[in-house]
């Protein structure tokens, strides 16, 4: 099992806009590839005041291929979304059962 860790800087104007459109776009996208387990989405906090993060749980690295291509270890960014990140980072865990 392979944990997928994306984190993105969001300027802070934007954070409701980007918030509803990561409800809205990334989180379903996500959700319809076959090979994902769970789903975890999170807004930023005093720690961390402009910083969403998007934890997924994929079955393997093959499920992983599948939902953002060859460049699976970089982050997928759904079109129409590009505009609200600052930056961005993704990491990828294999599960500790």
């Amino acid at each position: 099992m392979i944990l997928r860790i994306f984190t993105t800087t969001v300027p802070q104007e934007l954070h409701a806009e980007f918030e509803q459109k990561f409800k809205e776009i990334s989180t379903p996208l996500v959700k319809s590839f076959n090979g994902l387990i769970g789903l975890e989405i999170g807004r930023p906090t005093k720690w961390n005041p402009n910083d969403f993060v998007m934890i997924s749980k994929w079955k393997s690295v093959a499920d992983l291929i599948d939902f953002a291509g060859e460049n699976w270890n970089q982050a997928h960014i759904p079109e129409g979304m590009e505009k609200y990140i600052e930056s961005c980072s993704v990491c990828h865990y294999e599960n500790i059962d």
